[in-house]
Order: structure tokens, then C-alpha cells, then sequence
């Protein structure tokens, strides 16, 4: 009887090594799979900086049939050209960039904050309507907004950019907030409360230091939009040479002339895109880090 039950065993012993052969070819099949679909996105996304960066060094004789080949030689003469036109509009693009940014998170920081730990009636109906703001297109309010620049006789400038970007800017950036001082413990909010604090006080001493990760994502993310917005631009400044930013100055620079120089116009590219590149290669964990942080309660 224990022959049989011996005999069973090992009977059933090379159908099991088969089928763990058989996960195991299934898993490194898989496992391929999964690597060449990495390395097939990572080409997507490679692709186009090498484009720019090789075609940047190519010169202005570049053509169109030649932007994937190897220079075969290197040289640097459309950098003064491509900053010569994008130069000046670079430095005013982060002027305003930089205001905006900080204005709009401030604002959306006080917005966050008494809209989380602040409950009053008609609260959440303010929050709605904060977060139904984010879905209004730029496109829906152009019109209107240039004819309220004129009406209000802001004419054009720098600052009606600073201006709009600021007031688009206030729903993403009181959704951000409202969902990460969620995160904070009501207890401490009411530890401040018992200590005599008023709301001003509670929010300066306790909330803004514990603010940090948050004002990160909201910095990043509004000087990214800001940075590579062109419509309110060129709406709101009315293509003017002196208050060009650097998606206008790109414009015209590629449709300025009836020939293409592909160098220059690839070099102003990249040119445009270096500071959100160095933006998110630097801060690219804290902003992350900072979305993470807001999404565990809200």
C-alpha cells in the first residue's frame, strides 16, 4: 500500500516541475514584454529632445529630411541668433512668471486653509465654485477678458498677464491646499484655539511651516502653465514687440520669414523649454512628494 502512494507522488513530481517551468517562461516573458514597452516610451520621450539638442548644433543649413542624422559638424552659431530674439522675451516671461506663481499660491494657500478648517455656512458651495473655475477653457473667457482690460483701461502690459494668470491660477492652487491641510490634524488647529490664537495667528505660526511641500506642487505647477501659456499673451498683449514673452517670441520667430531656418527655430525651441526642464529635473520629487502627501485625505 505504501509502494502505491510512493509511486503516486513522484508520479505527479514532473507535472508540477512542467507547470513551474511553465510560470517561469510566462513570467520572463512578461518580464520582457514589460522592458521593451519601457524602452519604447522612453525612445517617445527621448525623441524630440534629441531632435532639438542635435539640431541645435547643426548650424542654419539644417533641413528638414536631415533633423534625425549625426552632425558632422558641430557648431554653436544659432544660439546668439535664437537669443537674440528669445533673450530679452525670456527675462520678462520669468518676471511675470515668478510674481504670478507666488501671488497665486499665497492666495490659494489662505483659500486651502479656511476652507478646510474653517467651517461656515455656505462653505462648501464657495469650494464648488472654486473647483468649477478650473474647468472653464481659456478659450471661453478670452473675449470677455480683453473687452474687461479695455473697459477697466489696463491697456497693455506685463501685469495684465501677472493679473490673469493669478486669477486662473486660484482654483487649482485652493484645491491643492484645501485637499493638504486636510492631512493636518484637526486637534492641533484646536490646541491653538485653547492657547487663545486667532485665526491669523493660527495660521501663521502652525499651518505656513507645515506649508512647505504644498507650496512646492503649486509653484511648479503655476510656473509651468505660466511659462508655456501663449493665448493670454497674445490676447492680452496685442503682439506687441516690447511685451513679447517666450511662446510669442517662438511664434514669430518661426513664421517670421518665408524661408525656414530649421536651426535656429530648433535652438529657440529648446532654448524655451530649458527652465521647465530644470524646473521638474530638480524639484520634480518634491512636487510628487508633495501631491502625495495631499491625497491621503480630502
Amino acid at each position: 500500500m505504501s509502494s502505491d502512494i510512493v509511486d503516486r507522488i513522484t508520479a505527479h513530481v514532473p507535472s508540477h516541475r512542467a507547470k513551474n517551468r511553465k510560470l517561469s517562461g510566462t513570467a520572463q516573458f512578461w518580464l520582457i514584454f514589460r522592458y521593451i514597452s519601457l524602452f519604447f516610451i522612453l525612445a517617445l520621450v527621448i525623441l524630440p529632445i534629441y531632435v532639438l539638442v542635435v539640431n541645435s548644433f547643426k548650424g542654419t543649413s539644417v533641413f528638414l529630411e536631415d533633423a534625425l542624422k549625426w552632425p558632422t559638424h558641430w557648431t554653436v552659431e544659432t544660439w546668439p541668433k535664437a537669443w537674440a530674439v528669445l533673450g530679452g522675451a525670456m527675462f520678462r516671461t520669468l518676471f511675470f512668471v515668478v510674481q504670478s506663481s507666488i501671488i497665486s499660491a499665497i492666495l490659494g494657500s489662505i483659500n486651502g486653509y479656511v476652507l478646510s478648517k474653517w467651517r461656515f455656512r455656505g462653505s462648501r458651495m464657495i469650494f464648488i465654485l472654486f473647483l468649477f473655475g478650473m474647468f472653464i477653457p481659456y478659450q471661453a473667457i478670452m473675449i470677455p477678458l480683453v473687452q474687461f482690460n479695455t473697459w477697466a483701461g489696463l491697456g497693455s502690459s506685463i501685469y495684465v498677464l501677472v493679473l490673469a494668470h493669478v486669477i486662473y491660477g486660484i482654483p487649482i492652487c485652493t484645491l491643492i491646499f484645501r485637499n493638504y491641510y486636510a492631512t493636518i490634524p484637526d486637534e492641533l488647529i484646536e490646541a491653538g484655539r485653547v492657547d487663545g490664537a486667532s485665526m491669523v495667528r493660527i495660521y501663521r505660526s502652525l499651518i505656513l511651516p507645515l506649508s512647505i511641500p504644498g507650496f512646492v506642487v503649486v509653484l511648479i505647477w503655476q510656473f509651468t502653465s505660466a511659462w508655456n501659456d501663449f493665448l493670454f499673451a497674445i490676447f492680452l498683449t496685442g503682439g506687441s514687440p516690447n511685451l513679447q514673452v517666450t511662446t510669442t517670441a517662438l511664434n514669430f520667430l518661426t513664421g517670421s520669414s518665408n524661408q525656414t531656418y530649421y536651426g535656429v527655430n530648433m535652438t529657440a525651441s529648446l532654448m524655451a523649454s530649458i527652465p521647465t526642464l530644470l524646473v521638474y529635473m530638480f524639484l520634480g520629487r518634491y512636487f510628487l512628494r508633495g501631491l502625495l502627501s495631499g491625497s491621503l485625505k480630502g
